[in-house]
């Protein structure tokens, strides 16, 4: 898989591959122009987990997102949990691509999420390095539980 591109596939009717100019081009009701709009320390633009999993089209018996870093880290989240709250960080304020040392080129966030280790949706399933975004009947990869 490449870093510069982010795959949806899993429990889906259409698997997707994104790259950047591609979450640029998705409607206006998908993308966030201004991050710091729903989490006050982060900049740059993103995309909904809700505007993605739309494009991909879950299957009825999909119940987890699974989201996989380049590096083997994965966390595996209810779909209901996360679908509304979930966003793709994948452009810096200046326009450029996210930034490595930001979690880029994609990085998966919960606004406003608990303290690791404190909750289903905590700071922990906040995936740095984010490259495929599965969907998983049952709970998928998790390395948070290992």
């Amino acid at each position: 898989m490449s870093t510069d591109t982010l795959t949806i596939d899993g429990e889906v009717a259409s698997p997707a591959i994104f790259g950047r100019v591609a979450l640029n081009d998705l409607p206006a009701d998908a993308r966030i122009e201004d991050v710091s709009q729903v989490e006050a320390n982060r900049s740059g633009k993103a995309v909904t987990l809700a505007g993605l999993l739309d494009r991909a089209e879950p299957t009825n018996e999909a119940t987890h997102v699974t989201l996989h870093s380049d590096d083997g880290f994965s966390a595996s989240l209810l779909i209901t949990d996360v679908r509304d709250r979930g966003i793709v960080l994948f452009e810096q304020a200046d326009g450029e691509p996210l930034d490595s040392r930001f979690g880029g080129p994609f990085r998966f966030l919960i606004p406003n999420a608990a303290e690791c280790k404190t909750a289903e949706l905590d700071a922990c399933a906040n995936v740095k390095h984010l490259v495929r975004i599965e969907l998983t009947v049952g709970v998928g990869r998790d390395t948070r539980r290992d």
